[in-house]
């Protein structure tokens, strides 16, 4: 099952969903690229961006670095930003903060399943590693799973969550820990999109190692699709692609784009033909 022609150039990225969804014609194509360089000014403003930078140890002044500059980013496209970083990205904030956002952004350590540290339990797996306590240094995590993510948190309609440099987000194994199957990193993307996707979430990107800036551009500044945007990524492989039904929320489709086998870096589950379009309607 693919989104896309297997073996397809890079230059031509024809992609088209797998059997039961509807294909996408060259023309609907040509007449959203038309478009893409026009989107509605008045639509992109005032959308909620909230960025949390979990305790991330010697990482985390590297994670605010990132932080802000997705957040001039998104300011000089109009939206309102809410900066929730380490020593102060306590669950109360980050909860109270998140509610109605339009794009979530999480950067900090991943807790995901399947994972050497079982058993499986959603109260601590597929969420965000945040601050313990308020304002008591970059090491003291404690873990939010997808439990408090789906019942706590509701997002703004059609909302857009983006993972940056978490372990297992993407598929991708703990740095040093070798490379999990490709049966593995379907199951890692699938579970840690779902409490998100119920958290009112249409679109879940991660991405292990690469910037998420591209993302920012393609829902401000571009009509283009998720997965459209998602392959905009200068990261983005092509060679081993592949894509997959969600076992766990049913109506999402995942694309997956391994930069070389066993190498699980930059994934997208959810509405994958959402248009940046609708997103900021």
């Amino acid at each position: 099952m693919s989104l896309f022609h297997h073996g397809a150039q890079r230059a031509s990225r024809r992609q088209r969903f797998i059997p039961g969804i509807v294909i996408l014609g060259l023309a609907a194509v040509f007449a959203v690229g038309a478009m893409a360089s026009h989107p509605s000014t008045t639509q992109a403003a005032g959308k909620k961006v909230v960025i949390v930078v979990g305790p991330a140890g010697s990482s985390t002044d590297k994670y605010r670095s990132t932080g802000d500059s997705l957040a001039s980013q998104a300011r000089s496209y109009g939206a309102s930003v809410y900066k929730l970083y380490s020593p102060y990205a306590t669950w109360s904030r980050v909860r109270s903060y998140s509610q109605g956002a339009n794009i979530l952004i999480y950067l900090g350590h991943g807790n995901g399943w399947p994972s050497p540290y079982g058993p499986y339990q959603p109260y601590t797996k597929d969420g965000m590693g945040l601050n313990s306590s308020y304002g008591n240094g970059n090491s003291n995590v404690k873990y939010w799973g997808e439990y408090y993510i789906s019942r706590y948190i509701n997002l703004a309609p059609n909302a857009v969550v983006i993972l940056n440099h978490l372990c297992y987000a993407s598929g991708n194994n703990e740095w040093g820990q070798g490379n999990p199957t490709k049966s593995t990193a379907i199951k890692r993307v699938d579970n840690y999109g779902a409490g998100f996707l119920r958290a009112n979430a249409k679109a879940v990107f991660a991405d292990g190692t690469a910037s998420v800036n591209y993302i920012l551009y393609g829902l401000f500044k571009t009509n283009r699709t998720m997965l459209d945007i998602f392959y905009s990524s200068s990261a983005s492989a092509y060679s081993y692609r592949f894509s997959f039904r969600s076992n766990r929320t049913t109506w999402a489709t995942a694309a997956m784009d391994p930069s070389s086998p066993g190498r699980y870096y930059h994934s997208l589950i959810g509405s994958v033909y959402m248009t940046a379009s609708k997103w900021r309607s």
